[in-house]
């Protein structure tokens, strides 16, 4: 592994002791499998900023806590990693928890690893918890600004959100359908990652009362859980079945979406209209594929702007922030898929 970083800065960013890194770049015993995997992870990220160790400025560390499925969190770190270069107002550093599931528990010990070790802001994606919540006013009574993404964390102190109007997204959902199946009967699958993802509750309830409006004929059948995994994603379609014989379409807020049409086509079920979220490379295909109708998309990079800005603006380091950023929500067909995102490596 490369020296070429002093200790102290790689056990800055991996958030371990200068000893811990040391006995681990040296291959010294008594190293958790854990900690080795975040000295690498830190080296790695530090690798990746060269550029902007080398700029002048005032030096902040952000820490990203996202829960969410692998082809998600790869998003945000791209978008993340694309924006932090071009803040000209500081050098603005970035660490990354990125796991598919979080218990309480385990999201409780982050938070307090952070407040414990410092931080000068942290962008959450998470559930929302009464032990989550309490960990965020902790971070906030600490002196570290808290900002959401995606999905907010109610009744909190965070200092902004960023990410999709989630309400205008479901209220869209519902008026696609209502022009392709204008006089249709019968079920409608909503799905959804978890019930305690505000931003997923958002979506589903505007979805629900825009559709009983537009198109009374369609019922919704919601179908909640899953975390977007493939298996239990699955597991919960195959399960649900019954309740979806003649099924007219699919709203899918929550992903897992190949799981989804693999679980509903081993049922010999095939819905005529498959709305879904997110352009990450598994729905980029499936759209190119056919498989999927329509995909509600947000940009990122935009998000991850608001998310900087909000923290430079708390740092007195940049015009502040309005609290609510509410990125728009494009449709996206095949025909309209955005080029950059088509040459994306």
């Amino acid at each position: 592994m490369t020296h070429r970083f002093p200790i102290k800065e790689i056990a800055r960013q991996a958030g371990l002791g200068p000893a811990t890194v040391d006995r681990v770049l040296n291959k010294r015993a008594n190293v958790s499998p854990q900690s080795r995997a975040r000295v690498e992870r830190a080296v790695a990220e530090l690798e990746g900023q060269e550029a902007l160790l080398s700029a002048r400025g005032r030096r902040l560390f952000f820490d990203f806590v996202i829960e969410a499925p692998t082809r998600f969190s790869r998003e945000v770190k791209r978008a993340a990693d694309g924006v932090a270069p071009h803040l000209g107002s500081a050098v603005c550093r970035s660490r990354f928890i990125l796991q598919e599931v979080m218990t309480d528990a385990e999201t409780v010990t982050i938070l307090r690893r952070i407040r414990t070790r410092g931080s000068d802001g942290v962008c959450l994606k998470l559930r929302d918890t009464p032990k989550i919540r309490d960990e965020v006013n902790q971070l906030h009574k600490a002196g570290i600004p808290v900002v959401t993404l995606v999905t907010d964390l109610a009744g909190t102190a965070r200092i902004a959100y960023a990410g999709l109007n989630n309400a205008g997204a479901g209220r869209t959902a519902a008026y696609l359908l209502s022009l392709t199946l204008p006089d249709a009967t019968g079920p409608v699958l909503a799905t959804c990652s978890s019930e305690l993802f505000l931003g997923e509750q958002a979506r589903e309830a505007a979805f629900v009362s825009a559709l009983a409006e537009r198109c009374p004929h369609l019922h919704v059948v919601s179908v909640a859980g899953g975390r977007g995994q493939d298996f239990e994603t699955a597991k919960l379609i195959t399960a649900a079945a019954d309740d979806l014989s003649g099924l007219r379409a699919v709203y899918s807020m929550g992903g897992g979406n190949r799981s989804i049409l693999r679980a509903l086509a081993d049922s010999g079920i095939k819905p005529e209209v498959f709305i879904a979220h997110d352009l990450d490379r598994d729905n980029v295909r499936l759209i190119q594929e056919g498989a999927l109708s329509f995909v509600m998309h947000h940009d990122l990079t935009v998000d991850l702007r608001h998310v900087f800005g909000a923290f430079l603006g708390h740092h007195g380091l940049a015009t502040p922030t309005p609290e609510h950023h509410a990125s728009d929500v494009q449709v996206i067909t095949p025909d309209n898929l955005p080029q950059q995102i088509l040459t994306e490596p």
